[in-house]
C-alpha cells in the first residue's frame, strides 16, 4: 500500500529531526522550519496529515491554520497541533480552528507515531463512508427516478382516462399544469403566501395537478357530455366530483408511503370549486379557509373552461375571460390571486392559443 505523507513544520530543528526520524519508517516526511514555506509547498503538494508548531516566528500556526481551513484545495488536511503550551485555553484555540489534536512538546516518537497512525485510520474510515453514502445516494436518486417515473406514467394514464371522457375539452390537464406553473412562479418571484409556499415542492405540485379533476370518473356521460343547460340534479351530481376525487386520493393515500404527493392532490381534487365568498362547493368554504393551492387552481380552471369549448357553449375570448375573473375578485376568487392572474394574463392567453 503506498505510504501516505505527512509534513512537519517547526522552527526548532531538533524537534524537525525528532518528528522526522520517528515517522520515517511510516510515512513519506517533509519537513518545513517556516509557515511561509508550507503554504508555499501546499500550492503544489498536498499531504494526508500536517503536524504544526503553534509558536513560530512571522506567521504562528494559528494563522497558518486559519490559511489551510480558507482554502478549499486544502481544508480537508488533518492537522494536529505541536506545542509546548498545555493549558486548555491554548488547547481549545487550536481545536476550534479546527486542528483534530494537540500533542504537548516534547513528544514521546513512539506516541506521536501512535496518534498519527489513528488519526490517519479515522480520516481513511470518514473517507470510505463518505464514498459509501456518495454512492449509495447515487443508487437511491436513481432508484427513486425510476418509482418517479412509473408513478406520472400512471398518473398520465389515469388522468388521460378522464380527459378523454369529455374529447370537446382535450388537453385540459395539460393546460392546467402550465398555467399553474406561470402562476406559481408568479408567486415566487413576488413573495406571496410565504408560510405556505416556501414549503412547497414544486414538481410535486405541479404533477399533483393532473388528479384534480379525477372524480369525474364517477359522474355518468350522460351528464359530463350533455350537449344542453344541466338540470339541477344533474348539477347536484357534477358537484359531487370534488368529494369523489378526494376519496379516490384517500384510498391511494392508505397503500403508499408517498404522502407529499397524495396531499397536493387532496387540495386540489377536493377545493379547486370552492370560492372566496363561501358559496363554493362542495363544503362552502370561506376565504382562508380555502388552502392556496385550491384557491390559485379555482382561478386556472374558471380560466380554462372559460376559453375552452365545451358539450353546452363555445370558449369565450381571452378579453371575456379576463372580465369574468376581474369581477369576481372578492366574490369568486381570492383578490390576490386575481390580481396575481391579471399580471400573467397575456402568457395564460399564449398557452390557449396553442390548444
Amino acid at each position: 500500500m503506498e505510504q501516505k505523507t505527512v509534513f512537519i513544520v517547526d522552527d526548532d530543528m531538533t524537534n524537525l529531526t525528532v518528528g522526522a526520524d520517528a515517522l520515517a519508517d511510516s510515512f513519506n516526511v517533509f519537513t518545513f522550519n517556516s509557515g511561509g514555506l508550507l503554504l508555499k509547498r501546499l500550492k503544489k503538494q498536498v499531504p494526508d496529515m500536517i503536524l504544526l508548531d503553534v509558536d513560530m516566528p512571522g506567521l504562528s500556526g494559528y494563522d497558518v491554520i486559519g490559511e489551510i481551513k480558507g482554502d478549499k484545495e486544502t481544508e480537508h488536511i488533518p492537522v494536529i497541533f505541536l506545542t509546548a503550551k498545555s493549558d486548555c485555553r491554548s488547547e481549545l484555540e487550536g481545536l476550534s480552528l479546527g486542528a483534530i489534536d494537540y500533542i504537548i512538546k516534547p513528544f514521546s516518537p513512539p506516541l506521536l507515531l501512535k496518534r498519527i497512525e489513528v488519526h490517519l485510520l479515522v480520516e481513511a474510515q470518514k473517507k470510505e463512508l463518505q464514498d459509501f453514502n456518495d454512492n449509495l445516494q447515487e443508487r437511491v436518486e436513481t432508484k427513486t427516478k425510476t418509482v418517479v417515473e412509473l408513478q406520472n406514467a400512471i398518473i398520465r394514464a389515469m388522468t388521460r382516462l378522464v380527459d378523454r371522457r369529455d374529447d370537446i375539452t382535450g388537453g385540459h390537464i395539460e393546460r392546467t399544469q402550465r398555467y399553474m406553473s406561470v402562476m406559481l412562479n408568479k408567486v415566487l418571484e413576488h413573495g406571496l403566501f410565504k408560510e405556505e409556499s416556501l414549503s412547497w415542492d414544486l414538481n410535486l405540485v405541479l404533477q399533483s395537478t393532473q388528479l384534480h379533476d379525477i372524480g369525474k370518473i364517477a359522474i355518468k356521460d350522460s351528464i359530463l357530455l350533455k350537449p344542453g343547460q344541466l338540470t339541477s340534479e344533474e348539477f347536484e351530481s357534477i358537484k359531487t366530483h370534488p368529494i369523489v376525487g378526494e376519496d379516490v386520493i384517500l384510498e391511494i393515500e392508505k397503500n403508499t408511503s408517498e404522502h407529499k404527493f397524495l396531499e397536493y392532490a387532496k387540495i386540489f381534487a377536493a377545493t379547486h370549486h370552492e370560492r372566496w365568498d363561501g358559496s363554493g362547493y362542495p363544503r362552502g368554504l370561506l376565504g382562508e379557509e380555502i388552502p392556496v393551492l385550491g384557491r390559485i387552481l379555482a382561478v386556472v380552471d374558471v380560466y380554462d373552461a372559460l376559453v375552452s369549448d365545451r358539450p353546452y357553449k363555445n370558449g369565450l375570448s381571452h378579453k371575456e375571460a379576463i372580465t369574468i375573473i376581474a369581477d369576481g375578485r372578492g366574490t369568486h376568487f381570492d383578490p390576490v390571486v386575481g390580481d396575481l392572474f391579471l399580471s400573467v394574463a397575456d402568457q395564460f392567453h399564449q398557452i390557449a392559443l396553442q390548444q
